[in-house]
């Protein structure tokens, strides 16, 4: 019986020493989210180029369509997170429309020459709440 409270005691003692090393911290003074937050906001990562592009980037992933572009386009519509390839005056460019928002914006911001036509950029179906 004594071995059998010995081992007992044992067990709840490591138990209680690898718990407290677990929540073992050198600051308290910060109450709950704060503290969390304060450690977050110390992270050294920055956004990437892609992810600060606020009309999406060029790409190398494979075009869920083909638009050619000529002297008579006047606008471009494409959808918040479609890769397409554009072909337009000799180029071709695929480009992730991973835009900040569904505001229209000039194609010639992504490619040069382009002068007068408008992309409009939908919502991706897949991303709408309902």
């Amino acid at each position: 019986m004594k071995t059998t409270l010995t081992k007992i005691a044992l067990i709840a003692s490591l138990s209680a020493i690898g718990t407290t090393a677990a929540l073992a911290h050198e600051d308290y003074s910060e109450g709950g989210s704060l503290h969390w937050l304060s450690h977050a906001s110390e992270s050294k990562s920055q956004p990437t180029a892609n992810q600060l592009a606020p009309f999406g980037y060029q790409s190398t992933g494979t075009a869920a369509r083909v638009v050619s572009v000529d002297a008579d386009t006047k606008y471009l519509n494409v959808t918040r997170l479609e890769t397409v390839q554009i072909k337009a005056g000799g180029k071709t460019v695929t480009w992730m429309f991973d835009t900040r928002g569904t505001a229209p914006f000039p194609l010639s911001k992504i490619i040069p020459g382009t002068d007068g036509v408008t992309v409009y950029v939908a919502e991706n179906p897949a991303y709408i709440g309902g």
